[in-house]
């Protein structure tokens, strides 16, 4: 992609790093705050929930005093939250670092969570208790198939999108067909809305090898730094959506002696590079992000202005 200088109108401007897991987000996302003296805003979906400490790979105790950040660790793994409360919470966080700041940060690898900011999604109705329940009944008696296929035959265009290995995506859009008789695809918007901020994506990129071999390594980094513990003291709460996901679950399967704790491990890694797959087939598709390399900090702040 050839790259334009950005640099014209004198606005504020929301910077976007964005990026599969393990790439480096959070180290450049803490350098360019440092040089804009200005906040970060979380777009994981992962890191909102404070009992994640080691799985989520959140920003450690040194990062978060380093430059101040919203959306970390804010929430328990027993709230419901789901991307259209965190649009409308962080636009007003936008507007509110906006008053001072002319630049703000915005990193995560959620794709979803990243679009709300970017093009937002319209207001999708309340979903009723007892949908809720029984699409969490479903997902545990008959499993992720089940729910991948209903989706695919009651909604292919999100079916098509959609991450379809994590259950909350797919049990969120469930919950919608259910409640309204309409797709969830219908409710996310086909006109992006009119933000105040300019956006600039800076995606980054490396060889895959490498992405990888920085995975399986960070992997072993949690397992050394207690993340077995971490997950048996989550044991209770095993069936909240935000627990179904990678480096968690598998971790349950092994108490639940499925599995050898080496075999674990493996699946973690295993499952961890291909979500930094699917996280970078969803970027692919933004002709709008601008790639750096991970350490390109310099040629970043260059290109940003």
């Amino acid at each position: 992609m050839i790259l334009t200088n950005l640099t014209t109108m004198n606005t504020k401007t929301l910077i976007v790093i964005l990026g599969p897991t393990a790439i480096g987000k959070t180290s450049l996302s803490i350098d360019l705050a440092k040089h804009y003296n200005t906040d970060i805003i979380s777009a994981d979906s992962r890191q909102f929930f404070k009992e994640l400490l080691i799985g989520a790979a959140p920003p450690d105790e040194k990062e978060l005093n380093e430059v101040q950040h919203h959306f970390i660790q804010h929430l328990s793994v027993t709230d419901d939250y789901n991307v259209g409360q965190f649009e409308e919470d962080a636009i007003q966080k936008l507007d509110d670092l906006f008053t001072e700041k002319d630049k703000v940060i915005l990193v995560g690898g959620s794709g979803l969570y990243i679009d709300s900011i970017c093009k937002g999604f319209d207001k999708i109705p309340d979903i009723s208790s007892n949908i809720r329940e029984k699409v969490i009944e479903m997902y545990q008696e008959k499993g992720i198939e089940f729910l991948q296929k209903e989706v695919k035959e009651k909604d292919l265009i999100f079916y098509n999108q959609v991450d379809k290995y994590n259950p909350q995506r797919l049990m969120r859009a469930l919950e919608v067909i259910y409640s309204t008789n309409k797709t969830f695809s219908s409710f996310r918007k086909k006109k992006n809305k009119e933000r105040n901020f300019k956006i600039i994506k800076i995606g980054l990129h490396t060889e895959r090898e490498i992405l990888y071999n920085r995975i399986n390594s960070r992997v072993d980094l949690m397992m050394n730094k207690g993340l077995l513990k971490e997950v048996e003291s989550l044991i209770p709460y095993k069936n909240q959506n935000s627990l179904k996901t990678v480096g968690y679950k598998e971790l349950f399967e092994y108490f639940e002696g499925m599995y050898s704790l080496t075999e674990v491990v493996k699946k973690i890694k295993q499952n961890t590079r291909r979500l930094a797959k699917r996280q970078i087939t969803w970027f692919k598709k933004d002709p709008k992000i601008n790639y750096f390399a991970p350490e390109d900090t310099q040629k970043i702040i260059d290109f940003i202005g």
